[in-house]
């Protein structure tokens, strides 16, 4: 939609070009007064970086719509200034709303810069080689983790692990997000847990580095779950739009004393269609 608007606006300037229309860019700032121009039989675009929640103008002279994250202004009047408010969820927009004046002068569009994405902390030694080990070394010493089941993909969030690697009583694993809701989904750091005495129809000392599918997952029985230690953990984008796919790496501390097989479940936030969720057998 905002690239369509763009090049409207283009084929605009283009076709009268010793006028002076204006596409504007707007940084989110609470405290800053944005004043408007605009002119009788136009419409003058607002486009934020998220849903409009409510807006207030001063006189209704101005008719002010709003869809999603876009509002409409038009003027009704000539010699009429005021004032408008927009709310989203997390920020208050302030515009004063000059009288109307001509279309070459007039704002056709403000929009708003895409936010800076947040920073992700990370570990220093989150993705470096272990111990020192050359980087040739740990790709040769990865393991790659296969799929027993099938992975439901479409209208969820899913969790692929990628391969692991095992050193001084550490393990790395690599995994990749992929969203296919209809909403953006902020994947974040897994919380990692270890089933207690797991059983499965199948021996799983024959599963070993194998990743089971949410439905195979479901049936594997055990007698509760013990917290892990996530040492580090990195993802290469914080937030993942429709149709967007991201890759990360966690690194946890095998439990100690263990014997036999060793399950993890590695349980991200929920995303828009529920749990997000990928079973590691060891």
């Amino acid at each position: 939609m905002k690239r369509i608007w763009v090049s409207c606006v283009a084929v605009a300037v283009l076709s009268w070009p010793a006028w002076g229309q204006k596409v504007e860019v707007q940084k989110p700032d609470r405290g800053q007064i944005v004043h408007i121009q605009t002119a009788l039989n136009h419409l003058t675009v607002l486009e934020l970086n998220e849903p409009v929640s409510t807006v207030a103008v001063g006189s209704l002279t101005f008719k002010v719509e709003w869809r999603e994250n876009k509002v409409f202004i038009q003027p009704t009047e000539e010699n009429v200034a005021t004032n408008l408010f927009v709310w989203t969820a997390s920020a208050r927009f302030n515009y004063e709303l000059d009288p109307a004046g001509s279309i070459p002068q007039m704002d056709f569009a403000i929009d708003q810069p895409p936010p800076d994405p947040p920073a992700v902390k990370v570990s220093a030694n989150a993705t470096d080689p272990p111990g020192g080990i050359p980087p040739a070394e740990v790709l040769i010493g990865s393991r790659p983790v296969r799929l027993f089941g099938t992975m439901p993909n479409k209208g969820r969030v899913s969790v692929h692990l990628r391969d692991s690697f095992e050193h001084d009583g550490q393990l790395f694993i690599r995994y990749s997000i992929e969203n296919d809701t209809k909403r953006s989904y902020t994947p974040g750091s897994p919380q990692v847990v270890a089933l207690s005495a797991p059983r499965y129809a199948v021996s799983l000392y024959l599963m070993s580095n194998f990743q089971l599918s949410p439905k195979e997952a479901a049936h594997v029985k055990n007698s509760g779950a013990t917290p892990v230690k996530v040492a580090a953990g990195e993802i290469r984008s914080p937030r993942l739009d429709p149709g967007q796919e991201t890759t990360g790496v966690v690194s946890v501390r095998l439990p100690q004393g263990h014997s036999g097989p060793v399950v993890l479940c590695l349980i991200f936030p929920a995303g828009p269609t529920g749990p997000v969720t990928a079973t590691l057998v060891l």
